[in-house]
């Protein structure tokens, strides 16, 4: 087998932490199984990673990062404030429809940090990670057109985090349906709304 730099052996392995529990569930995955499934040796896997810890840090970063991306590429500025939010939301929402396992993913995580001794930080960072990914996407669509809040962003980063926490698992419970497309528009006339004014040059 080649030899890869540490950092891409890194991201095989979260990328196969995933799909194993994404598939298996949080507690059903061992380190055996995810070596198994990225195709390595154990021995490969505890190079890597010094622990489960680490690795389950690895993975609620990765599929951050990943939704970051996501959301960032669209929220590009299009013709109004109110179209470039919803097209946001609707990037994240076509990916909860695609993948809802990756989604309920990340709430066996949170759960499964929550009651393990000495992992209760991992599900704490997780939801800070959630709230500093909100104010750097505010912040960018703010340097881009430029407009005023009418509350402090740290505010909306933390309710628009608890919002779509909330949306999520709702759908991961009901399923889809018609009514999601006029949830999408409501929040979106909400956070909108939050705007005092647009700067106009």
């Amino acid at each position: 087998m080649p030899r890869m730099p540490s950092a891409v052996r890194r991201r095989q392995l979260t990328e196969a932490a995933i799909r194993a529990m994404t598939r298996d569930g949080v507690p059903r995955t061992t380190t055996r199984s995810i070596a198994a499934e990225a195709g390595v040796s154990l021995s490969v896997f505890h190079y890597c990673f010094d622990s489960k810890q680490e690795l389950i840090e690895s993975v609620i970063t990765t599929i951050n990062e990943d939704y970051v991306a996501l959301v960032r590429e669209a929220i590009r500025p299009r013709g109004t404030l109110r179209e470039t939010v919803r097209a946001g939301f609707q990037a994240y929402w076509d990916h909860v429809n695609a993948h809802p396992g990756e989604h309920m993913l990340t709430y066996e995580l949170t759960q499964y940090a929550l009651r393990e001794p000495g992992f209760e930080h991992l599900a704490r960072r997780q939801y800070e990670m959630y709230c500093d990914t909100y104010a750097d996407l505010i912040e960018q669509l703010g340097r881009t057109m430029e407009f005023e809040l009418r509350v402090p962003v740290p505010v909306l980063a933390r309710y628009l985090a608890a919002m779509t926490d909330g949306l999520t698992l709702n759908f991961l419970v009901l399923g889809d349906d018609a009514a999601w497309a006029d949830i999408l528009d409501t929040i979106t006339d909400h956070v909108a709304g939050l705007v005092r004014e647009e700067i106009r040059r």
